[in-house]
């Protein structure tokens, strides 16, 4: 028998987000996953290679916990809060997605034509994964910070870079999904 645990409802979750950022705020803290990022090359001694990651990574030891924290969430989440991989997607997408090459489109969350292991062991896929790092990276990078970072700490700091970030972001997001990703695929 699987045990299924239900998503927590808007109303509870929107207010912890709140209450999470209400703290952040007050004790001076940044949120975002390339703030870790940037946490866990200075701890591998990047510092050495580069002035940038030359600082006291223990002064945010804390901030790896919300790694770890994602890293076990998404297992829980996987393994306890999803009853099947269907997802409901409209039927225009899935007719979308199945002119450029996607089978079974919405059938499980990750599609095996850009997740699965031969997907991702071919020069194709291979190229996509460094390609898409390098850019992620650097734009991370340029827009101080990470869509995280922007989106939940910067907008709900009402900071007007997080606000162009965010409308950069999802330019981008656009982007590829209507230019891009159909010539790849």
């Amino acid at each position: 028998m699987d045990f299924i645990l239900e998503p927590w409802p808007w109303y509870v979750g929107g207010p912890l987000i709140t209450l999470i950022m209400f703290f952040l705020y007050y004790f001076g803290k940044k949120f975002g996953i390339s703030s870790n990022l940037e946490s866990i090359c200075a701890m591998g001694g990047a510092g050495k290679l580069h002035e940038f990651f030359a600082f006291d990574w223990k002064k945010n030891s804390w901030n790896l916990m919300f790694i770890v924290g994602t890293v076990i969430g998404g297992f829980i989440a996987f393994k306890f809060m999803t009853p099947d991989q269907a997802i409901l997607l409209n039927p225009e997408t899935v007719t979308d997605l199945a002119d450029i090459g996607f089978q079974n489109a919405g059938a499980q969350y990750l599609p095996e034509e850009l997740f699965g292991l031969d997907a991702l062991l071919s020069l194709k896929g291979g190229a996509i994964l460094v390609i898409a790092g390098i850019l992620v990276g650097f734009g991370a990078r340029y827009a101080g910070g990470c869509t995280s970072g922007h989106a939940i700490t910067g907008l709900s700091n009402l900071e007007l870079p997080s606000l162009i970030a965010v409308i950069g972001f999802f330019i981008g997001g656009l982007i590829m999904t209507w230019l891009i990703l159909p010539l790849l695929f």
